[in-house]
């Protein structure tokens, strides 16, 4: 059983149907005692950093979104998923993320590229190719909406990076987790095809 973390952030149903599509059957819940069954557990997001930790606080999932992660299941962080399994966000000081993870989220600086928050796609360069990216061409271009990005303290995990005004970590892999900057479930052919690499895991 694949579980969609519901805590009140917004796309939580487009990867829900981007899942169905793919002939699963995803549960959206904050049950502790279902998310604590799950075969895989993905929590996606669009929003605030500190409101999006509030919420997940204000459910008691951060201690079993860490246990599962330290249980060894597969957990797939996206968009502002990827930036609460961090310690810490320049959007929200003095907030703490989940900390499953090294790094700090900034906000992505005034460069060639003006218009923030940066929507719309970029092509991905792969430091190291992820298990996610399994037949993913270098260059493939996804779908981003976002005003601040990953700055990862182990290089070792970046398995994506793109540009905007400023070299952005897009994915990490770390064991069991995986975590994407952009929206697999809007980005097409290619982001289905990754979001299938997480299934099949």
């Amino acid at each position: 059983m694949i579980a969609v973390i519901d805590y009140d952030a917004g796309n939580m149903l487009s990867v829900v149907k981007a899942l169905s599509h793919l002939g699963t059957e995803p549960v959206m819940t904050r049950d502790s005692d279902v998310l604590k069954k799950a075969d895989k557990v993905i929590l996606p997001g669009v929003g605030a950093f500190g409101d999006a930790m509030d919420k997940l606080n204000g459910y008691g999932l951060v201690p079993v979104i860490n246990d599962f992660i330290k249980g060894g299941r597969p957990f797939l962080g996206i968009c502002l998923g990827l930036q609460l399994l961090f310690s810490e966000s320049e959007e929200s000081p003095g907030v703490a993320g989940i900390g499953a993870l090294p790094g700090r989220i900034r906000k992505i600086p005034p460069g060639e590229y003006r218009k923030i928050p940066h929507m719309g796609w970029n092509s991905l360069s792969f430091p190291r190719r992820g298990r996610l990216f399994d037949g993913i061409d270098e260059g493939a271009y996804m779908y981003f909406v976002h005003s601040y990005y990953l700055e990862a303290a182990d290089r070792s995990i970046v398995v994506a990076s793109t540009e905007y005004n400023v070299s952005i970590d897009a994915s990490v892999e770390s064991g069991n987790v995986f975590a994407c900057q952009f929206h697999p479930e809007k980005s097409g052919t290619a982001g289905l095809h990754i979001l299938e690499n997480f299934i099949s895991i």
